[in-house]
């Protein structure tokens, strides 16, 4: 079988680019499958890719130019099944209508993966979305609140879509953890305002406050298009915001891009993990899934694919702006001791070998159908 994938793609750094190429690895081996992808890239952004095996930069998609559009649809043209990753911000027109273009002109069977499902969206997005799914022989999303909410406020044929979840790294097991250390609070991905840092930090101040013993690690680079906009002046201000709480000291800044190895460690010496998101409509987190799969206890704000998949000893959803609940669940969380901790390490949610057999039967039935 022969992907194609039109994406954000590393050296990129986005929580696209980290998806695309984890499934198309996931894929390749040990399937004998092969991946060709054609990178989506913002007008000043170099195509040079670092050469992997198996998986082949073929092309590249530009907003505003049409003939990139035309050579990237052959390009998937050549495949036998194409996967293409739908985010609104990284396609060029309005709402990122540009990909329709794309899809319009594709031959081979067409999943699309919908990595954000708004209940709310503005009249271009619904557009956009609802011609997207059209053009596409399946629509994937990762969550079944996902499927309700597309069913419910989009113009979608239900026999279309299917839920297959975000795959996670099946990462070594570290045990950092030190016996008699200082508990610790991990938050990582990119950084960039709608995170919820701010909350993070203000309930950690809280639990300091109620003397409780922790250090908070937020790990991450900026995010690249925050970085070129405005400098590092927001992480500064989440300095800024820590000392002026008086916990600076206690709250730790890894400001790298992490490399799996460097997730495992973190993974491995964390006590808990804490998710305060923003945004009330994120219906899926790959963050969310990692610490799932590592089977670290989790705080997390309630949106949805926290809602839906944080039961039982996975972890506890708080609402937004309930910051006492936010404390007291990671206060809980560390009272559980280190032993009763470590038991709770059992992981859960799919890895991405999981998950690319079932793009891969989506796939192969796809074709069958087609040439049937």
């Amino acid at each position: 079988m022969r992907f194609g994938f039109l994406s954000t793609y590393p050296p990129t750094r986005c929580g696209l680019a980290t998806f695309t190429r984890s499934l198309a690895f996931a894929l390749i081996d040990p399937r004998s499958a092969s991946a060709s992808v054609v990178r989506v890239l913002d007008p000043d952004e170099k195509m040079a890719s670092p050469a992997e095996a198996g998986v082949r930069i073929v092309s590249a998609l530009r907003p505003g130019d049409a003939g990139s559009r035309a050579e990237a649809a052959r390009a998937l043209n050549r495949c036998d099944a194409a996967i293409v990753q739908h985010e609104y911000g990284i396609y060029g027109g309005a709402d990122g209508d540009e990909v329709l273009a794309v899809l319009e002109a594709l031959r081979v069977p067409v999943i699309t993966v919908l990595h954000t499902v708004l209940p709310r969206p503005s009249s271009g997005q619904r557009r956009v979305l609802e011609a997207a799914v059209e053009l596409s022989t399946a629509a994937v999303v990762m969550t079944e609140h996902a499927r309700e909410t597309l069913l419910a406020h989009f113009r979608v044929s239900p026999e279309d879509v299917y839920v297959i979840p975000h795959g996670a790294t099946a990462l070594p097991r570290h045990s950092a953890h030190r016996r008699g250390a200082s508990p610790t609070v991990l938050t990582w991905g990119l950084i960039a305002p709608g995170k919820g840092l701010e909350r993070g930090i203000r309930a950690f101040a809280w639990l300091r406050e109620r003397g409780v013993d922790a250090t908070y690690v937020i790990a991450g680079q900026t995010h690249p298009k925050v970085l070129a906009h405005s400098g590092e002046a927001y992480r500064e201000s989440l300095i800024g915001l820590a000392r002026d709480l008086g916990v600076e000291a206690s709250v730790r800044f890894v400001n790298t891009y992490l490399s799996s190895d460097d997730l495992a460690a973190l993974l491995g010496a964390a006590d808990a993990v804490l998710l305060p998101y923003d945004s009330k409509d994120q219906a899926t987190s790959g963050v969310l899934a990692e610490a799932l799969a590592a089977g670290v206890p989790i705080v997390a704000t309630a949106f949805p694919h926290a809602v839906e998949t944080l039961t039982g000893s996975a972890g506890i959803a708080v609402p937004h702006d309930d910051l006492d609940a936010m404390t007291s669940s990671l206060e809980r969380m560390l009272a559980l001791g280190e032993d009763r901790r470590a038991s709770r390490r059992g992981g859960s949610g799919p890895t991405w070998s999981e998950v690319a057999e079932l793009y891969l039967d989506l796939a192969e039935r796809l074709r069958a159908e087609r040439a049937a």
